[in-house]
């Protein structure tokens, strides 16, 4: 990276190579997944997926710039309380579309005209901002700790009760990511303990009420369903066609070197290879040791994000980073642990190389407010350094001499 590029590319370079390697793995793996998904939507037009990734890539990457450049990270505090609750609107709206039946699907599209996008991604964002905010506002007495508490996990339940309704897997992503923020921000353990209860109960009871609920507009009964696969198994695994099915038969066949570039067969026959499963699709066609290093990419970023919070100077910047790593890396995690089996079938995509339209841009938000303030840290050091003492030469020793 030469002297021009540093300095419009600033932040911290290593999660710049970070995602410059992602977006490299993102575009050949869309490129390979999505040629069954062409011939359905793109009358064949293999190009059209690619092209379309590289779009929302170029996008995304060009808001991190203008973001780092050009926005101070003091914006984003004083952001935080419209977006909550613009988020909050949005939701309130898609939910009320889904229920009155004027949306199709799942409920979790937004579809205003000239744009569709998922409310929830907003949310995601919105609510870390909020809850770096009112954390680091909050920090000079267990009362005023006390006092955030309750606000956070009162917005927290908000925005997370809308999301479940339509999308249980964000919501519980979100949740954890609130609740790790809380700890880091020294919350007492009696409250945080209270949180987990209050999460698992709910989650039992939504398990045990399912069969009473209608199953149509809520995903409830998605969300029980998907449990007992996990646990009991899914009846269609005898005949081998499920998701998660193909996902691991992906993997098998990919071993330690993997299938070579393009050469996924598997990718044809999942509905979801180029999003929710497409770690398994990396592992067929560039084997394990790439699947390894995939992993290791995010975990190069967790440490960047932990280094980066450590080296704030304010609470708010600090509480931010914590939040938006965490989730990013969470979401990652939850992706690879569906392909592999680990965790139960959820519709999590690999942040930054899932085929993604909008979420993408939100995705890069969520990096370039992490750049932002790795950026801010930079500047900070620069200005706490000492000056450079200068030796001058005595003139009189000089003349002397």
């Amino acid at each position: 990276m030469n002297i021009q590029q540093a300095k419009i590319f600033r932040g911290d370079r290593v999660i710049w190579i970070v995602l410059l390697l992602l977006s490299l793995l993102s575009l050949l793996i869309v490129y390979s997944s999505t040629g069954a998904l062409a011939y359905r939507q793109a009358s064949g037009n293999t190009l059209y997926f690619l092209i379309r990734q590289v779009f929302f890539l170029g996008a995304g990457v060009g808001l991190m710039l203008v973001m780092v450049n050009f926005f101070s990270v003091k914006i984003y505090a004083i952001l935080s309380n419209l977006l909550i609750y613009l988020s909050i609107a949005l939701l309130l709206v898609a939910v009320a579309m889904k229920f009155t039946g004027m949306a199709d699907g799942t409920g979790r599209t937004l579809n205003l005209g000239i744009i569709s996008f998922q409310p929830a991604e907003l949310a995601k964002i919105s609510l870390i901002m909020f809850t770096a905010k009112v954390l680091g506002k909050n920090q000079q007495s267990k009362a005023e700790l006390k006092k955030a508490f309750f606000i956070i996990m009162g917005h927290t339940a908000v925005v997370c009760g809308l999301i479940f309704i339509t999308n249980f897997s964000t919501a519980a992503l979100l949740f954890a990511t609130i609740f790790t923020m809380m700890y880091v921000g020294r919350i007492p353990f009696r409250f945080l303990f209270l949180v987990v209860a209050l999460g698992i109960s709910m989650v039992a009871a939504t398990y045990v009420m399912a069969k009473y609920i209608p199953a149509s507009p809520t995903r409830v009964h998605t969300v029980k369903g998907r449990i007992d696969r996990f646990i009991y198994g899914d009846p269609n695994s005898e005949k081998g066609i499920t998701q998660a099915d193909y996902a691991k038969l992906a993997i098998y066949e990919g071993g330690i070197l993997g299938k070579g570039p393009g050469r996924s067969d598997v990718s044809n026959y999942m509905a979801a290879a180029y999003n929710d499963f497409i770690f398994a699709i990396i592992v067929e066609e560039y084997g394990l040791i790439a699947g390894i290093g995939v992993m290791m990419l995010y975990l190069i970023f967790f440490f960047r994000g932990v280094i980066i919070v450590r080296r704030a100077t304010r609470t708010f910047p600090a509480f931010l980073v914590t939040g938006l790593t965490m989730v990013l890396v969470f979401q990652a995690m939850i992706n690879i642990g569906v392909s592999t089996g680990i965790l139960p079938v959820t519709g999590q995509p690999l942040p930054w190389v899932s085929l993604g339209g909008t979420s993408l841009i939100f995705t890069s938000i969520a990096f370039g407010c992490v750049l932002s303030v790795s950026y801010q840290n930079q500047v900070n050091r620069e200005i706490q350094k000492p000056p450079v003492q200068v030796n001058v030469p005595d003139e009189d020793y000089e003349i002397n001499k």
